[in-house]
């Protein structure tokens, strides 16, 4: 299973889902409590957060562990 947890729009709310899954982990009422949520689940794994806006394209990227592409400098 894929160590991605997306941060998604969901029924006026916003909810955590795994990359690759139909259903939604967890729902939320804040953006900012979903992403502290899958923040917490990411950090036990060892994997990363993307966060949608509500138009669904990708705002922000966290990885926690094992980050295969570092920044340079």
């Amino acid at each position: 299973m894929s160590k991605r947890i997306h941060i998604v729009p969901h029924d006026g709310g916003w909810a955590t889902r795994r990359e690759g899954a139909s259903r939604v982990g967890s729902t939320h009422a804040t953006q900012a409590h979903a992403t502290g949520a899958a923040r917490g689940t990411a950090i036990r794994e060892r994997g990363q957060v993307v966060i949608h806006g509500r138009n669904g394209g990708i705002r922000d990227a966290n990885s926690y562990g094992n980050d295969p592409f570092p920044p340079k400098g």
